[in-house]
């Protein structure tokens, strides 16, 4: 079932108005591709560049089409493994954090 804009417009609105929560989505985000579930991953990372930098801001420090990298990001988005580490360098830069994995 697609989710719906009421739902996507709350989580918005909790990104930006939480920084704990928008780092979770980040985090999520994150775990997802690192588990395998790149869908899942795609979605969370494109909702916390929305709610916390915007694709333009993004693809401006990358040197890309902003809709390219909605498209990459979309659900028919393939992104090469590549791609997604330099979404998140650009990340830590813009929000001056650094991404550490945890392993358990």
């Amino acid at each position: 079932m697609p989710l719906t804009k009421d739902f996507k417009a709350n989580v918005m609105a909790r990104a930006h108005r939480d920084k704990a929560f928008c780092n979770a989505l980040l985090t999520e985000a994150i775990n997802e591709f690192l588990t395998g579930d790149i869908d899942v991953g795609k979605a969370m990372l494109r909702d916390y560049i929305n709610a916390a930098i915007s694709f333009e801001i993004l693809s401006t420090m990358l040197g890309k089409n902003p809709k390219s990298l909605m498209r990459m990001l979309g659900p028919q988005g393939n992104p090469t493994s590549k791609s997604p580490f330099e979404i998140f360098h650009v990340i830590q830069k813009l929000k001056k954090m650094k991404i550490t994995i945890l392993l358990k």
